[in-house]
């Protein structure tokens, strides 16, 4: 793994050198490292290590000589997964050491899944014949089309010292400044992920808001990044170059959207990646171009049965925000709404599972209020980081430790008997064609299907639920796969993220009722040997149709067995989904009811108490002896006395 001291820097970069035997690989090392030819050099070297100041950046690089001999295959793959980059090295007075490594080497390496930036490096340049002239850009420019992770390609001569440090300086280069997150190549195009970020960083920098970057606004964004003012004549040929290359680049008011991606752009191109990364470092971006994880106080969770929510100045600030989208004020937020909003975000979060279509949306696909607030609870319960990121991306100015919230764990919940949260998790199970996404549909409001489609994944939905007295709450409903509910239980914490559970069976089947009596009563048992013990709730679907004989005793019986409320009755098409989710919310509510207790668990908790008892009279009678000893003691002092 990469060293690293502080957050984003590096302290090291590690080079592996790899090639056909005989193509001049640790001659090159060992002429990098000494600045001579070696009269002799063992055939594999150990590792060598240039130091801090032997390149501009000020990072030391450890190179890693390997032989490609087949003895040696398992050493040589171990390394190269280990790289952060890959030197490969042909000979120059042999040609078929260059071809091996498009026939070669460089599929090995898509096959071994290295990510590691390559530099192509054509060793023993003084041997070869004059008579052989070769063009490198002609001949490596399709090999590059094809490989994309090659990022540059140079030759050199270890006897004779040309451009040896190169070799090193390029590949560590391509580590700590790499092209592929930042430029197509193959558009000649910034990516992205990239274009997003520079937006975010030039809309953090025009302070006034007005759409350009003022000369005052110029200079304090480059003091910021690179701790040195611009002088006068230089922002003024700053911005002679982007006017005579590119349209807009440049108004009355200052260096335009346009313009300041257009350099970067120019940078890239001119071979100055170390200049646009320094500016996306300078604002928290890692290689990847999200926010690094040390900028993102996402709090610490002590216990697996606490969960993170948003909080109350989070949320606020994110109503202003759909307010602000909101351009045409309907009350939901259309595609090109929702894009603007998070343009300067790495990517659009609710694009992919499970966040696509797991909220509420009106009949022509647009997010509401209600879903886009579900949305941002669903993504605060599964990956908290991911949120904070995203709030901070599309504008929240507010302390980032002030955004997200742990909750107080669920066990104490239980004993208090009251809970603080604003958002419940609730697992839904039950066989298949139970009605378990009928269930989830109904909650974010879409139409129910007679069409019969299996769940073979896990999926969430989320909603806002109003309460009684305008108070609200967000319900996140999961649904477990029948076929995942015993990997599921295999996790002894796995009820630890649960606030309540919904079993659902389909009342006219009484095969799927035997099944979901068998799921609650592993669930029950689960909870009960790990302790997260929860809530549950069973409920009778296709309620409307004829159910199979003694459904109704036999459900009540289980029930009350197990200590819990009687099951809730709905129809096929779930058209009462609103007292659905109430009963749910109520059981989530009061966290100390509906826990199911089986036989097991009713024998294991009379048998504590009869410890406990059986411990306070012997405690009780301990104290009497003991007061006794003493009285009795005294007793025959006085009586000698």
């Amino acid at each position: 793994m990469p060293s690293r001291s502080a957050p984003g820097v590096r302290t090291g970069v590690r080079v592996v050198v790899a090639g056909d035997r005989g193509t001049g690989k640790s001659s090159l090392i060992s002429a990098a490292a000494s600045d001579s030819f070696p009269d002799y050099v063992q055939a594999v070297l150990p590792p060598t290590r240039l130091p801090s100041d032997f390149y501009p950046d000020g990072v030391p690089v450890t190179i890693v000589d390997t032989s490609s001999g087949m003895e040696s295959r398992v050493k040589l793959i171990d390394e190269l997964k280990r790289a952060d980059a890959v030197v490969l090295t042909y000979a120059c007075d042999q040609p078929t050491t260059l071809s091996r490594l498009s026939t070669f080497w460089l599929p090995e390496l898509r096959k071994l899944e290295i990510k590691a930036p390559v530099i192509v490096v054509g060793c023993k340049l003084d041997l070869r014949d004059e008579r052989q002239s070769m063009n490198l850009e002609q001949v490596m420019a399709p090999i590059m089309q094809q490989f994309r992770e090659i990022e540059t390609c140079i030759e050199c001569s270890s006897a004779t010292l040309i451009q040896v440090p190169d070799v090193f300086y390029y590949a560590q280069k391509a580590v700590l400044h790499p092209t592929a997150p930042l430029f197509d190549q193959e558009k000649q195009t910034l990516k992205p992920r990239c274009i997003r970020a520079l937006k975010r960083i030039f809309m953090l920098c025009d302070q006034d808001m007005d759409g350009a970057l003022s000369d005052a606004e110029l200079n304090e964004f480059q003091v910021k990044c690179f701790n040195a003012p611009l002088q006068p004549a230089e922002i003024v040929g700053v911005k002679r170059v982007v006017q005579e290359r590119i349209r807009g680049g440049v108004s009355d008011l200052g260096l335009t959207l346009e313009g300041f991606l257009f350099l970067h752009a120019l940078f890239i191109e001119k071979g100055r990646l170390e200049t646009t990364w320094a500016v996306l470092r300078k604002f928290g971006y890692n290689d990847e171009l999200k926010l690094r994880d040390d900028i993102l106080p996402v709090p610490t969770k002590h216990a697996p049965d606490q969960s993170v929510e948003m909080t109350n100045e989070a949320i606020d600030f994110l109503r202003g925000i759909f307010r602000l989208y909101d351009s045409d004020s309907d009350g939901s937020l259309q595609p090109s709404e929702f894009d603007d909003m998070f343009v300067t975000a790495p990517e659009s979060p609710w694009t992919v599972e499970p966040y696509v279509d797991a909220a509420e949306r009106t009949p022509q696909g647009n997010l509401t209020l209600n879903g886009f607030l579900s949305e941002w609870a669903l993504m605060t319960s599964l990956e908290p980081a991911l949120s904070l990121a995203n709030l901070i991306c599309i504008g929240y100015g507010g302390d980032p430790t002030s955004a997200l919230r742990v909750t107080r764990r669920r066990s104490v919940d239980r004993k208090k008997k009251q809970t603080e949260k604003n958002v419940f998790h609730c697992f839904v199970f039950g066989p298949k064609k139970s009605g378990k996404s009928s269930l989830l549909n109904s909650v974010i409001g879409r139409s129910f299907s007679s069409n019969y489609t299996p769940t073979n994944d896990v999926c969430y939905v989320a909603n806002v639920v109003e309460q009684i007295g305008g108070s609200q709450k967000t319900l996140i409903l999961q649904e477990i796969p029948e076929d995942g509910v015993k990997q599921l239980l295999s996790n002894k914490e796995c009820l630890a993220a649960c606030d309540v559970a919904v079993f659902l069976y389909d009342s006219s089947d009484e095969y799927s009722w035997k099944r979901s009596r068998e799921l609650l009563l592993d669930v029950a048992r689960r909870g009960e040997d790990s302790g997260y013990g929860v809530p549950c709730l069973l409920i009778a679907a296709k309620d409307d149709l004829d159910p199979f004989p003694m459904s109704l005793q036999n459900s009540t019986r289980v029930t009350q067995q197990l200590g819990m409320e009687a099951p809730i009755p709905v129809g096929v098409k779930l058209r009462d989904s609103k007292n659905v989710l109430s009963r749910i919310l109520s059981a989530a509510e009061h966290p100390h009811l509906s826990i199911p207790e089986t036989e097991k668990g009713k024998k294991r908790k009379r048998y504590r108490r009869l410890v406990n008892s059986s411990l306070m009279f012997v405690s009780v009678g301990a104290a009497v002896a003991v007061v006794g000893l003493a009285a009795y003691r005294a007793y025959a002092a006085r009586k000698n006395t």
